[in-house]
């Protein structure tokens, strides 16, 4: 086949990796609008679940990818001078700019053409057997046939930016503190020995009350240290690494599509759904879509019977991912609801603002249920099966509400 990518972001790269490994004679293209090493962003999340599927499908770029990886294995959260520690599952970090410059390496050296600064406009798409859409949620070839494959975009309610710190955290640590306009709270990860990435979000009221609106990315930055020099050790914040340099606060916007391929056309990444950041795992997604992807053209002869299988497993496995997702959205947009808990209890809730079930239930109910839920088997297979039913009618109220 000969194949094009429109976008040269982790799903693009990786997919192309995977049908080159398939058969060599593909003969594909990856055309990225920006310079090499332009990458917006600081660090991304993984888990070890996704490593496995890295080993499997294509060793070689899972080893370059863990080998350039930190870990932790705790959550640290501080709620106003109040501190607590959990212990979780393995998480891991790596830098933006890293993990496209290794996926890149590898296309290359399998025999990809990894072309930069070649923007492909919507209205000239590449003469190819297949084109590949992951140039991400603003997506200019999405866009030409918005009505094929009926995209709709939700917007959150919270304001976020998205910064890097010289603070190298050594567990995924949480800050929530209280200010005379309300909660502002950030979530920061490591993803090398020598940054960590630091998300900042909060309420419209809050970003307004203080003024974060209207101030210089400098004064901005500078009132954001004061208010976490709890977890920043006297560490600056840093805006945007590459670009412009500016940092800007953004709303997050949840797309989904009805359809994914039209034609020789496909959607992969961003550009096909996002989901909530607060999740991490939007990355993971842009890999296994690229995986699946893969796996359909391999295994159907027919290009459009392929299209369609990658299409109906995706949409079939994002269900889940998307409810929690949703749910993670909303917990913080009422993190009113929890924030006066005792430190063990808010942070368990914490961790549990993925379930379905938790909006329904008192907070301290809910916990004291979960723990008795621990210990009681009944009360987890209860749980097992109340929690998807919630999910699934909660998910289909959403989609219902977006027709």
């Amino acid at each position: 086949m000969k194949i094009a990518c429109v976008g040269g972001g982790p799903a693009s790269l990786y997919f192309s990796i995977l049908m080159k490994r398939q058969d060599p004679s593909h003969d594909i293209t990856v055309h990225e609008r920006n310079p090499a090493g332009s990458t917006y962003g600081w660090g991304v999340t993984y888990w070890s679940e996704l490593l496995d599927k890295l080993r499997e499908k294509d060793p070689e770029t899972a080893l370059a990818i863990s080998e350039n990886s930190v870990t932790w294995n705790s959550g640290v959260a501080h709620v106003r001078d109040r501190r607590t520690v959990q212990p979780g599952d393995d998480g891991f970090g790596i830098g933006r700019r890293r993990l496209l410059e290794l996926l890149a390496d590898r296309a290359r050296a399998l025999g990809v053409r990894v072309e930069y600064e070649d923007e492909i406009t919507a209205d000239a798409l590449p003469d190819a057997d297949l084109v590949v859409a992951g140039d991400g949620v603003n997506s200019a070839v999405r866009e030409r046939y918005a009505d094929r494959f009926g995209s709709d975009i939700t917007v959150g309610r919270n304001a976020y930016i998205w910064l890097g710190t010289t603070k190298v955290h050594e567990a995924f640590t949480f800050s929530f503190q209280e200010t005379d306009h309300g909660w502002i709270w950030a979530y920061a990860y490591p993803f090398s020995d020598e940054q960590s990435t630091c998300v900042i979000e909060c309420s419209p009221r809050t970003l307004s009350g203080l003024g974060l609106d209207r101030l210089s990315e400098a004064d901005g930055l500078a009132l954001l240290e004061k208010l976490f020099a709890d977890i920043l050790d006297g560490h600056p914040l840093l805006g945007r690494d590459q670009g412009d340099g500016t940092a800007r606060w953004l709303t997050f916007r949840t797309l989904t599509n009805r359809a994914w391929h039209h034609g020789n056309l496909v959607l992969l990444g961003d550009a096909a759904h996002t989901t909530h950041y607060s999740i991490g795992a939007g990355t993971t997604l842009a890999l296994e879509d690229a995986i699946c992807l893969a796996e359909a053209l391999g295994t159907h002869p027919d290009t459009q019977a392929a299209l369609a299988a990658y299409e109906r497993r995706r949409k079939s496995d994002l269900l889940r991912l998307q409810s929690a997702a949703r749910h993670s959205a909303q917990w913080y947009e009422n993190i009113q609801r929890y924030i006066d808990l005792p430190p063990e209890q808010m942070f368990a809730l914490l961790g549990q603002r993925h379930s379905p079930l938790l909006p329904y239930v008192p907070p301290q109910l809910y916990y004291r249920l979960d723990r008795a839920a621990g210990r009681l088997e009944a009360l987890r297979r209860l749980k097992r099966w109340l929690g998807p039913k919630l999910a699934r009618s909660s998910q289909s109220r959403a989609l219902a509400g977006r027709k």
